[in-house]
């Protein structure tokens, strides 16, 4: 039998195995593109749970152990991978329930219930990844319980079922195949068991670097500083907004350029029948009355940010004290006094402010090199005063984290599947605020689907990808997720690939550059790519300050 103590250094064993070899892990990515790279989130995922672990005693129950490593790891998931990793271990203490101590039957139960957890989130299961390396684990941990070995054997012959399966992923998914690697998620859960192994067997807890993972820094919530006064930004008292339905034909440019001579985080978004206004400004009063100079106002909202920020300051004092006292979640929810609200997950100032002056209540801090957690996006949900919230991941990896943070938040929440900046912002300009909740959702999804990305970046690491030698330091160019060139020139690839993505029937370019890209280098493209697009193509230039990305471009 394996008691609470055992299964308590069986996890901590299993972090720290992780934290060691997690770039390891994270060099079988099969796509040279830097990111929130699988070993990374799997350590960071699991490395949340050691502390809270390491207060256990050693008279701990395998369920109370179980329970408080669930909870850590369903917290601190990131990516897809931490997501899916979290979700087993979930289902495993769902499977230990009630046990003071656990025999082979109860933990090939466990991993059953793990496994099912697993599948069960994911739309469409892929086989040849971690999903089928737990499984197959899994399987065999059933059969050799029922044949009624002693647990040594027991968890020495789940372990070999995991590798077994982890060496048959290429032939499951021919992009590993192709690469010549396993996958990389089903390998990280291997060296996880590995390290749970070791405890089992007396080998004791495998030592880590120096400590587990600690969390990536607090994301950033809102405009707001919280050590006491405004930052640097934000030099004007109320945000005002409204929505002009059109009576004449004058330019909305003018009623831009007014704005931004009375305030700042001007954002002026017009289309044949209304103009969408967002000013922070001294005098509201005047941005409505020049506003009327072009229609009828509806829509209208203007909030003081100082009381805000002292609104806020306050709830950042309350959280403090909820983490300082052990809840569960260090958050303190604000009441749901709006009927909507919007967090995004940005990374780069230009990017967030860009989200924030588009209508975003709340930025979380975040991307592709570095996935916010559940326990993030969640943090940020329960900040945001509304009954219902729209979240945009922006990033395919971290929809799944978004998508877990729903399931625990005490509001209705709609995650939109943005997986890139500009569908993140397009969903938020498709936003009708006169609209229901379901014809937003739709609305917004639709507006998705409309936009087209691309993504200039550089490869991390020399890799063979999709019959393409690609060398590390190389450009990569991406169109809607699919690399589909690869350059040494920056101007050349950032004018290739716009011009492939813009076509006859686009109206609107936007352009972010990220944080390696100085203006005069984007002053350039930007007069270089107006000398090759249509005239009456609207071009836009924002520095993003992203990073990884040198561009990020949309175009609608």
């Amino acid at each position: 039998m394996i008691s609470g103590r055992m299964l308590r250094d069986a996890f901590i064993s299993a972090a720290n195995n992780i934290q060691t070899q997690r770039q390891q892990v994270d060099a079988l990515n099969v796509f040279p593109v830097p990111d929130g790279d699988t070993g990374t989130n799997m350590s960071m995922t699991i490395g949340n749970a050691v502390r809270e672990l390491q207060k256990l005693p050693d008279s701990v129950s395998v369920t109370e152990v179980s329970d408080v490593a669930a909870g850590a790891l369903l917290r601190g998931a990131r990516g897809n991978s931490g997501v899916i990793l979290s979700l087993l271990f979930r289902g495993f203490s769902k499977g230990l329930k009630g046990r003071e101590s656990a025999g082979t039957g109860d933990f090939a139960a466990a991993l059953e219930r793990g496994v099912e957890a697993a599948y069960k989130a994911v739309m469409k299961p892929t086989e040849g990844t971690i999903l089928t390396v737990a499984r197959l684990a899994s399987e065999k941990a059933k059969e050799l319980s029922l044949s009624g070995c002693g647990m040594n054997d027991f968890w020495n012959g789940v372990l070999q079922a995991a590798r077994a399966a982890l060496e048959k992923t290429p032939e499951l998914l021919p992009v590993l195949k192709k690469a010549g690697v396993v996958d990389a998620g089903g390998r990280g859960f291997v060296v996880i068991l590995e390290g749970m192994n070791s405890v089992f067997q007396g080998g004791g807890i495998v030592q880590g670097v120096e400590s587990a993972p600690s969390r990536q820094a607090e994301p950033v919530l809102t405009e707001f500083d919280t050590t006491g006064g405004f930052d640097g930004q934000i030099t004007f008292t109320y945000c005002t907004e409204f929505i002009v339905n059109k009576r004449n034909n004058r330019d909305p440019l003018k009623l831009r350029a007014f704005l931004e001579s009375i305030g700042d985080c001007v954002v002026v978004v017009d289309d044949d029948e209304i103009i969408k206004v967002h000013v922070h400004t001294e005098d509201p009063g005047k941005a409505l009355q020049e506003g009327l100079q072009f229609g009828s106002l509806t829509n209208m909202k203007i909030e003081n940010m100082r009381e805000q920020f002292e609104s806020r300051r306050e709830e950042q004092t309350q959280a403090s004290k909820a983490q300082d006292s052990n809840e569960q979640f260090p958050y303190a929810p604000v009441n749901p006094d709006c009927a909507v609200g919007f967090v995004a997950v940005a990374a780069g100032e230009g990017v967030r402010s860009l989200f924030l002056d588009l209508g975003a209540t709340q930025v979380v801090s975040g991307g592709q090199t570095m996935n916010p957690s559940t326990d993030d996006i969640l943090c940020a949900i329960q900040a945001t005063p509304a009954k219902t919230v729209f979240v945009l991941p922006n990033n395919k990896n971290i929809i799944m984290a978004a998508e877990q943070a729903a399931r625990l938040a005490d509001r209705e929440v709609f995650v939109l599947q943005t997986m890139t900046v500009p569908q993140g912002m397009s969903a938020m300009l498709a936003y009708d605020p006169g609209a229901g909740v379901q014809e937003n959702s739709s609305g917004m999804t639709q507006a998705i689907e409309r936009v087209k990305t691309g993504l200039i970046t550089f490869a991390a690491r020399d890799s063979d990808f999709d019959g393409r030698s690609i060398k590390k330091g190389e450009l990569l160019a991406m169109e809607n997720g699919k690399l589909v060139f690869t350059d040494t020139n920056l101007e050349k690839a950032f004018l290739r690939l716009t011009r492939s993505l813009a076509g006859k029937d686009t109206s609107f370019v936007t352009v972010l550059y990220g944080e390696d890209i100085d203006e005069q280098t984007a002053a350039g493209l930007e007069a270089a790519l107006r000398d090759r697009l249509a005239d009456d193509i609207e071009i836009s230039f924002i520095s993003g300050g992203q990073p990884v990305y040198y561009f990020i471009i949309s175009v609608e």
